[in-house]
């Protein structure tokens, strides 16, 4: 099979999102044959869409129309003053992909629907009203931050870093500064205090009135997924995947559990799978699932 790694007519898009916020994302059209789907690229925290665009092209080369866009406060989607944004982590998901979701309804209403969620990205689609139109869903490492959850042997630190440092660090500047810091992008007070003060409970971090509502649209969500772990990821460990895992009751639900020796690499971590040195092994896998519904690493599924 080859691999196509360039598409052509990308185009730029802005996206209107209800509470009046525009989104700045891309289009990636279907380069060649019969469309297989449309999927949208939901990012982790932190990481500007533009970390996806060779995976988004490579997916547009094997025939799928292709959405990526940044969250309200990162990259092309930040205002010009991000003390004073205050978003968070749930705009991300009841806006912002509810938006990015409803979008694509419109550009292609009889397609299949399909989202890739890395980190964060694989949780926001269970806040989005409009979720239940989603078919297929393969999500990455895709956990919500609940500490004990980081793999063991960084724990502390990593528990030292996010929930010690970045709130003292958003409380005296008024966001998260993570450029400055080499610490992924700058982020909106509210999703960096979100991220640091997250409880065992994704709903927690909601109003108590609203809470109800948040596990009814998870609950919504009928499409199956793929929910995918690596060995050496310190942030979506099995736990961490397993426990957002959870919230979603759709029927089909397969979490699997890969290593970098799967792919004769030494590591991987929370971030690898989307670069582009694997656009021969894992990217080529995930069309499997993609456009075939079919796992494509039965001997890894986690029990």
């Amino acid at each position: 099979m080859s691999i196509a790694v360039s598409a052509v007519d990308v185009r730029t898009v802005e996206i209107a999102c209800r509470d009046g916020v525009a989104l700045r994302g891309h289009i990636w059209p279907h380069a060649r044959g019969e469309k297989a789907g449309t999927v949208i690229v939901n990012p982790a925290t932190g990481v500007l869409a533009r970390y996806y665009h060779r995976y988004a092209a490579f997916l547009a080369g094997h025939g799928f129309d292709v959405v990526t866009y940044d969250y309200r406060g990162i990259g092309a989607s930040r205002p010009a003053n991000m003390r004073r944004c205050g978003y968070r982590w749930r705009d991300w998901g009841e806006r912002d992909f509810e938006a990015v979701l409803r979008l694509a309804i419109r550009l292609d209403p009889s397609a299949s629907l399909m989202v890739v969620g890395h980190s964060i990205g694989g949780v926001l689609p269970g806040l989005a009203e409009s979720a239940p139109a989603i078919g297929r869903m393969l999500t990455v490492g895709a956990q919500y931050a609940f500490w004990r959850d980081y793999a063991p042997e960084r724990r502390l630190r990593l528990f030292l870093k996010w929930h010690v440092a970045m709130p003292a660090l958003t409380a005296f500047c008024g966001y998260f500064p993570g450029q400055r810091l080499g610490w992924l992008e700058d982020l909106p007070s509210g999703v960096a205090n979100e991220w640091s003060f997250r409880r065992a409970r994704m709903e927690l971090s909601h109003p108590e009135d609203e809470r109800e509502n948040v596990l009814r649209r998870f609950a919504a969500v009928a499409a199956s997924i793929l929910a995918v772990s690596v060995t050496d990821d310190e942030l979506g460990t099995p736990q961490a995947v397993r426990r957002a895992l959870a919230y979603y009751a759709g029927e089909s639900t397969t979490q699997v559990l890969l290593s970098p020796a799967d792919f004769d690499k030494k590591e991987i971590g929370h971030f690898g799978l989307f670069h582009s040195r694997h656009a021969p092994d894992f990217w080529l896998d995930t069309l499997i699932w993609l456009r075939d519904d079919l796992n494509p690493w039965p001997g890894k599924v986690l029990a």
